[in-house]
């Protein structure tokens, strides 16, 4: 039997075992290249679009005062196609280019992360607990060519600045623009 799960059926265990298995007896090809954004989400999302697969929720992210986001696989696969083309456009970024995310567990987050693994980009991610000593450590090292930080920490980055020569764009996660930032919600 199939458990619900707030009105919606799950896949079953049984199910995901059984397709592993199917690819370990050769019965399902392995793909030459394997990009969970195109071969999971983008998949799940269309079996959903055909009615082949239940609705489900792909990320369900709620805050402290109760604030919801819920997207579902097609949502996600949109946003996250859209968030790969600024990454690739405003910010100038290309395969194997590595980024840093400095934020908190915001919705933004899980976006840019699938967007990075959607493009080839390295996501390189950070608490928003680091200092601008941690952040001119990790920017050195990783030689990353873009930061995402929000409000707070973009201070931070912004004292080390003359330290990174490799930082080509500051991406911010505001509502509000900053001098010198790409704003994330104003490129969508």
């Amino acid at each position: 039997p199939c458990r619900l799960f707030h009105g919606c059926n799950r896949l079953l265990t049984s199910q995901i075992i059984s397709y592993y298995d199917s690819i370990n007896q050769c019965k399902k090809e392995l793909p030459e290249y394997f990009n969970f954004a195109s071969d999971v989400l983008d998949e799940w999302s269309k079996l959903e679009k055909d009615r082949r697969r239940p609705a489900n929720p792909a990320f369900w992210w709620v805050n402290d005062e109760g604030e919801e986001v819920k997207w579902s696989f097609e949502e996600l696969g949109f946003l996250s196609r859209k968030a790969a083309n600024i990454l690739s456009e405003a910010c100038g970024l290309q395969r194997g280019d590595r980024v840093i995310a400095v934020l908190p567990r915001v919705p933004e987050w899980w976006l840019l992360n699938i967007a990075c693994i959607r493009t080839g980009i390295v996501f390189i991610p950070g608490t928003s607990q680091l200092t601008a000593k941690d952040i001119l450590y990790r920017l050195q090292a990783s030689k990353a060519k873009c930061i995402i930080t929000n409000d707070t920490l973009a201070p931070a980055v912004e004292s080390v600045m003359p330290d990174c020569q490799f930082l080509k764009s500051k991406l911010i996660v505001a509502k509000g623009s900053r001098d010198g930032w790409l704003n994330l919600k104003e490129l969508f």
